[in-house]
């Protein structure tokens, strides 16, 4: 694997592979700008975070040359889009990943396409966490706020996050708190099997909803990326859905089933989600069938994805999971 290094005063580049920013919201790109500023960091701001039009920031190509431009700028350290999307997919065939150089890429929900293509091609690492647009608060949450020092870890060193003591469960835009969100209902990681549960793997993942279009394509070769940097090591896999309903997720699941990518899994870790049942057919049945198929512990209702704070996990990282009475913790390890 390989890790990028991040650095106090690092340069950010704001740019947007997937949807960009309505000028109604423009207020939201400064604030966060103004946060990341204040904190030492200098922003370089591209042209597509301003723009939307039909479900993206702009055409494919140009929200690819623009990425692909930060990638390859070295005065670039990191790569922090405005928020997730729709279409991100669009661009995957437009990258060139061999020009990719160690650098981090952070955010989730559509983004997720990217950070999993991203790592699967070139075992570079990608972090799951915070989009940008959440860092334009006068402060963060100790979940959120973890983002920097996970991204400051070096190869070789571990870095450990806890579960937050109460998540988010609506958006309200037009009130934000000082940590931008209402931090109202209290967190609890939970196991399918109702049992203290201890694993161990890489960690690879995203949102099931977008991520399930890699699967047979060149950007979801698993297996390839197994055998080319990590020998075939354990997988523990992190996912979270946005609005798939519960058979819709379940379809997804027992396709990337099929496809292998659970070939090497041993544990699945799930956010907290809005899926909707089915007939009866809740969102544990489809973990607990999940489970009981692949033999494998199932976490769920993690911090991760749609219902903040997130922690932010790393595709690539060596991942020591815990879930009992005592502790709920992720600790990775850069090796």
């Amino acid at each position: 694997m390989k890790y990028p290094t991040f650095k106090p005063n690092a340069t950010i580049g704001v740019t947007a592979p997937s949807s960009g920013v309505e000028a109604s919201f423009h207020d939201y790109l400064k604030e966060s700008q103004t946060r990341l500023e204040r904190d030492g960091f200098k922003v370089v701001m591209g042209d597509t975070p301003w723009t939307q039009v039909k479900a993206k920031s702009a055409p494919a190509k140009i929200r690819a040359n623009e990425l692909q431009k930060m990638m390859e700028d070295l005065e670039i350290d990191l790569i922090f889009p405005p928020w997730g999307g729709e279409l991100l997919i669009e661009i995957l065939d437009k990258l060139d990943f061999s020009k990719f150089p160690p650098k981090w890429i952070l955010g989730y929900s559509d983004l997720s396409t990217l950070l999993l293509a991203v790592t699967l091609k070139t075992g570079i690492a990608t972090a799951q966490g915070p989009n940008l647009i959440e860092m334009r608060g006068q402060s963060s949450d100790v979940t959120t706020a973890m983002w920097k020092e996970v991204l400051s870890t070096k190869a070789g060193e571990s870095v450990i996050q806890y579960a937050s003591q109460k998540y988010q469960k609506y958006w309200r835009f037009d009130e934000p708190t000082p940590c931008i969100f209402h931090l109202t209902e209290p967190t609890a990681w939970k196991t399918i099997s109702g049992r203290d549960v201890e694993i161990e793997g890489r960690l690879l993942g995203g949102c099931v909803d977008v991520i399930q279009h890699l699967v047979g394509t060149p950007y979801g070769a698993v297996e390839t990326f197994s055998k080319a940097f990590t020998k075939g090591e354990p997988i523990i896999w992190h996912f979270e859905v946005y609005d798939l309903d519960t058979t819709a997720l379940r379809r997804s699941l027992v396709q990337m089933k099929y496809a292998g990518w659970f070939d090497h899994c041993t544990g699945i870790l799930f956010g907290r989600g809005k899926t909707m049942a089915i007939s009866d057919y809740q969102m544990t049945d489809v973990y607990r069938e999940l489970a009981q198929e692949l033999n494998v512990p199932v976490v769920y209702d993690i911090d991760c994805g749609h219902f903040p704070p997130q922690v932010t996990l790393i595709n690539g990282a060596f991942a020591k999971v815990v879930v009992n009475v005592n502790e709920k913790s992720i600790t990775q390890t850069f090796i």
